[in-house]
């Protein structure tokens, strides 16, 4: 019999960003996720509420809950959360698949209500939080994981409005890692085989 050895041809692993892990879930939200240009309301919407929840935590944490998050809030429809009662509320306290904090949960509901306020203004949640770098994608040349920034001027923008607009667990450094995440900013280092950019 042949032996099979062949494949250990490992030279052909792409170079990834330093923060990704060795986790294929990671891998995979890394390759076909983060810093692609994200324009569709129900998505943006999802980011949102999954970023605050990262809030002291790692986005591996919350990755990792993702598919318990999309089951726990109704496919992240944000009418439907908007009317989240406190009985909701306890439903998903004592839900394990989610992150069982009351804070967030409630920012949740909170936010699905600016979000609905923010589409009737706007025409689209898409339309509104774009403006904030133009309409079209930052292209950062970071060389390691240490150069890029935790906030920018763009994100605090973001962030005052946000919080003005009555949304909750949107700091600066949670809107800046929502730019990251939606593809508002490509922020993939120089020696990653996706920093050229998605389409």
């Amino acid at each position: 019999m042949a032996s099979t050895k062949s494949t250990v041809t490992n030279t052909s692993t792409p170079a990834r960003c330093a923060w990704v892990n060795e986790d294929p879930l990671y891998i995979d939200y890394h390759d076909h996720e983060w810093g692609v240009p994200i324009h569709d309301d129900r998505k943006l919407f999802e980011l949102l509420i999954l970023e605050g929840a990262q809030a002291g935590l790692s986005w591996y944490t919350v990755l990792q809950k993702r598919e318990g998050y999309r089951e726990a809030f109704d496919s992240f429809d944000p009418e439907k959360i908007a009317a989240y009662d406190e009985e909701k509320v306890e439903e998903l306290m004592a839900n394990p698949a989610i992150i069982r904090n009351r804070l967030k949960i409630q920012s949740a509901i909170t936010n699905a209500k600016c979000f609905l306020k923010v589409q009737a203004a706007f025409g689209s949640f898409d339309a509104y939080i774009w403006q904030f770098i133009g309409g079209e994608p930052v292209h950062n040349h970071w060389r390691t994981k240490s150069d890029v920034p935790a906030t920018t001027p763009q994100s605090d923008a973001m962030s005052k409005d946000l919080k003005k607009r009555g949304f909750k667990f949107v700091g600066s450094t949670i809107c800046y890692a929502y730019m990251q995440a939606s593809g508002m900013v490509n922020d993939h280092s120089m020696d990653c085989n996706w920093y050229a950019g998605k389409e």
